[in-house]
């Protein structure tokens, strides 16, 4: 989901009835701030979640949401779902209504969730480049031997999409229990890696997201928001 974006003298005329000539003036005199500085020009861009001001009067000042859940199983990482519950009930009323979640988890699957209302913050959090780590604790029926740690570390071709996976690293933890830590997030990705090596997933919990982690005082089916660091310091 994206935030919605718009040219700063389209919304302006359609906001304020200002004329072109009007906010190229109060471009000029530094009467128009984006996010408290000087706008730049006419046509610079601006979404729902800028801070902005013309002459004093604020036009736009909401402010987006970023929240972490601790998921439990029995939830579908969705906003609505005719069948079961979702992550949303999870949430306090006081929510806001237009969250959509930055990460899915699987039904049964635990731990993590990001949820914002900022689609600039999630999309950056999908973007390859962003190289952003997610490490889960997984439960096996069996245990993982040396070969399988190093195809990990190279890549898994998923035939079905033609695809190979990115490095991942795989770390034994005890003899059926390894953590995973993955920079992207395909469909059922970690299973059917386990699946390639007839291995069954039993238990999976994600355990962080960059560096926002799942603080062991966040029960399962609790929130809360993340404080303006964490917001930032994800990306790090």
């Amino acid at each position: 989901m994206h935030s919605k974006r718009f040219r700063l003298d389209r919304l302006l005329i359609k906001k304020m009835q200002l004329s072109n000539r009007a906010i190229r003036l109060l471009l000029a005199q530094k009467k128009i701030l984006i996010d408290q500085q000087p706008a730049i020009s006419m046509n610079q861009c601006v979404d729902e979640y800028t801070h902005l001001s013309v002459d004093g009067q604020t036009i736009y000042a909401k402010r987006p949401s970023y929240i972490k859940l601790h998921k439990p199983k029995g939830f579908v990482s969705a906003t609505k779902d005719s069948v079961h519950k979702t992550v949303i009930d999870l949430l306090p009323s006081s929510s806001p209504d237009n969250l959509h979640i930055a990460g899915r988890l699987d039904f049964n699957s635990t731990g993590l969730i990001l949820l914002t209302n900022d689609g600039r913050w999630s999309r950056k959090l999908s973007l390859p480049e962003s190289d952003i780590d997610k490490r889960y604790r997984v439960t096996l029926d069996k245990p993982i031997y040396q070969a399988i740690i190093d195809i990990f570390a190279t890549g898994i071709y998923f035939s079905f999409e033609n695809i190979t996976t990115l490095p991942a690293a795989l770390v034994a933890i005890d003899n059926n229990t390894v953590e995973v830590i993955l920079k992207e997030g395909k469909y059922h990705q970690i299973k059917r890696m386990f699946g390639h090596f007839q291995i069954e997933v039993l238990n999976l919990h994600r355990l962080s997201i960059g560096n926002i982690y799942l603080e062991c005082s966040l029960q399962e089916g609790d929130s809360r928001n993340l404080t303006p660091h964490e917001v930032v310091d994800i990306f790090n």
